[in-house]
């Protein structure tokens, strides 16, 4: 059995796989652009500032902590966000010295480079494995709610299914801010993997009123725009842009709309979840006392909060959710799962 250091040199082997591969950012960027449907540019981007640095010693003994112990681990990985393997593996790896990754056939190109840079025979590839088969050990399952409820009716009962669903974040915009400030920041949040990840934020919530949201949904606009020269939005699929239709022409009758070329924002007094592919909900309240009540319908969802001032909104968000700075939202500690709501329940 390995001892707990053992385990965090395990997870720091995996880290310096994926450093690996940011030194090869040029030549991976295509092909994660094909598979992933990101631009180019915004390949580049999340190989260059959201692939996993190194984890503090405390960081890195509390994912070996929530990872535990298993026989074997399957990991079945989603297409949202290209680098998640990275953390998948770690604490895969953490937790077992038989590690299956099997990979989103829509984007597979960043887990099986990251398992060959690793040359580890402790972890292997294994896209076409057939879960129906697994009888024991754990399965690691990154994607929808369906898949997740599928994979646990389909592998063996004594085999313990850890599901990472459906999940998104939201930010909240206190009175303290400066608007123009927390809108860049935001935006920061809002471009990267074109807002697929459960960490993006969908729905903004401004502290001070409707001419506040107002200013700040304004400034969101000016940013994403600024922001889509550097690095463009990627392809949608045709549900997501039938979708993001449909969020337009809601809000364009029942609220405000700034449109740009790669984005839109939208002003609300109800709180709707626009679909991703950089597209944001701000809803205006008076004071945050208002927040719990407002986030109740989606607190279940919650992966994340970014606020810019994290002391004053603690009391009204999730206690499952991670909490960040605005404009910190996509680069979590590498101490666990991104979702943390497996550790509340």
């Amino acid at each position: 059995m390995r001892t707990s250091s053992e385990r965090v040199a395990d997870v720091r082997r995996v880290v310096a796989a994926g450093h690996a591969l940011v030194a090869r950012a040029a030549t991976l960027a295509p092909e994660i652009a094909r598979t992933s449907g990101l631009s180019v540019e915004g390949a580049l981007l999340g190989l260059a500032r959201h692939v996993e640095s190194d984890p503090t010693e405390d960081e890195a003994r509390r994912l070996v902590e929530r990872a535990g112990e298993a026989e074997r681990v399957h990991v079945v990985l989603s297409a949202n966000v290209f680098v998640a393997p990275l953390r998948a593996v770690a604490i895969a790896l953490a937790a077992s010295e038989c590690v299956v990754v099997k990979p989103s056939r829509r984007a597979p190109t960043f887990a099986r480079a990251l398992v060959e840079a690793l040359g580890d025979p402790r972890v292997t590839l294994a896209p076409d494995a057939p879960l129906e088969r697994v009888t024991s050990g754990e399965v690691h399952v990154y994607g929808r709610d369906a898949t997740v409820a599928a994979i646990r009716s389909s592998v063996g009962a004594d085999v313990k299914v850890r599901g990472h669903g459906a999940g998104m974040g939201v930010a909240v915009v206190t009175s303290h801010a400066n608007v123009g400030e927390a809108a860049r920041a935001l935006a920061d949040d809002v471009v990267p993997f074109d807002q697929r990840g459960c960490l993006s934020p969908r729905v903004a919530f401004v502290e001070g009123g409707i001419d506040r949201a107002r200013a700040l949904a304004a400034a969101l606009s000016s940013a994403l725009d600024a922001f889509a020269t550097k690095v463009p939005r990627g392809r949608l699929d045709d549900d997501e842009r039938a979708e993001a239709v449909r969020y337009g022409e809601t809000i364009a009758f029942s609220g405000e709309v700034w449109r740009g070329a790669d984005h839109l924002v939208g002003l609300g007094s109800t709180v709707v979840v626009p679909p991703p592919g950089r597209h944001l909900h701000v809803v205006a309240v008076d004071s945050l006392d208002e927040l719990e009540e407002r986030l109740a319908p989606l607190a279940r969802y919650v992966v994340a909060v970014g606020a810019d001032d994290g002391a004053r909104v603690a009391a009204w968000v999730p206690a499952h959710a991670r909490r960040s700075p605005l404009g910190a939202m996509q680069r979590p500690p590498l101490d666990g799962p991104v979702d943390l709501r497996r550790d509340t329940e």
